[in-house]
């Protein structure tokens, strides 16, 4: 495959980078709001509504996908190394 000099890659490493560390964020979020469960049906577990699952994962995940939107929205700059 010949590319001209031209020709350059829509997302940079510098943007994959950012892309990894969104999905990593928002992965995080995810574990965050595992949890608060309970084996018995009849017993109602109220750990469920704490702050971790109901303010700080939802935060968490919104932090990754503005980090995400970042990354593909960036314009790569006039930097040879990239």
């Amino acid at each position: 495959m010949n590319m001209s000099d031209n020709t350059k890659m829509p997302i940079t490493g510098k943007g994959l980078r950012m892309l990894l560390m969104g999905l990593v964020v928002m992965v995080a979020g995810f574990v965050l709001m595992m949890g608060g469960g309970t084996v018995d049906p009849d017993r109602f577990n109220w750990a469920m509504f704490d702050f971790r699952r109901l303010v700080a994962a939802p935060i968490v995940i919104i932090c990754g996908i503005a980090i995400e939107i970042v990354a593909i929205m960036r314009r790569p700059g006039n930097t040879e190394n990239e």
